[in-house]
């Protein structure tokens, strides 16, 4: 699969030291939350003093508008591999913004859904890759910090083939 890669980001790869910052978006999604959990690696802006909070403003996943911001935690980020090899996984771990939330994703027997975005600090609506509908398989919290594990549905568990174009199924196409 061939990912289109920004002007920005290709000149950055290219100099002795980059200069600009990749930004992981995260995007969770649950049934038990009524709002979907957004955080950035990024403190890009400044959201609020008391309590201080930073954020990125991104129109990512986010019907086009740019209605909440990604709130920055510390995060530690594996993003799925592309290998055609081994099925596709990732994890993160972040620091809890709200307890209730880690409680929700440990406690709960239904997956998740995480959708997560790199972007560039300087253009945080340009998205340079992006991973959606990967589903939670395992979430662990310990001391603030929470563990997420998540992949992306095997192409291996697909049935194949799904129907056969035979004489009984099809007549119209065997005159």
């Amino acid at each position: 699969m061939s990912r289109f890669i920004s002007f920005n980001r290709r000149k950055d790869q290219d100099a002795v030291a980059g200069v600009e910052i990749e930004v992981v978006l995260v995007k969770i999604e649950h049934p038990d939350i009524d709002e979907p959990i957004r955080v950035s690696s990024d403190s890009t802006k400044r959201l609020s003093i008391e309590p201080l909070e930073y954020c990125t403003w991104s129109s990512w996943a986010q019907d086009g508008s740019i209605d909440e911001p990604y709130k920055f935690v510390m995060m530690g980020v594996t993003v799925p591999d592309e290998s055609e090899d081994v099925p596709s996984q990732g994890n993160l771990v972040l620091q809890m913004l709200d307890s209730r939330i880690g409680e929700v994703l440990t406690s709960t027997i239904e997956q998740a859904t995480v959708h997560m975005a790199i972007v560039l600090a300087s253009s945080p609506d340009l998205v340079e890759a992006e991973w959606l509908n990967l589903k939670l398989t395992s979430a662990e919290s310990d001391d603030g910090v929470v563990q997420l594990n998540f992949d992306m549905d095997d192409i291996l568990e697909e049935p194949w083939p799904s129907d056969r174009t035979t004489k009984e199924r099809f007549p119209g196409q065997h005159t």
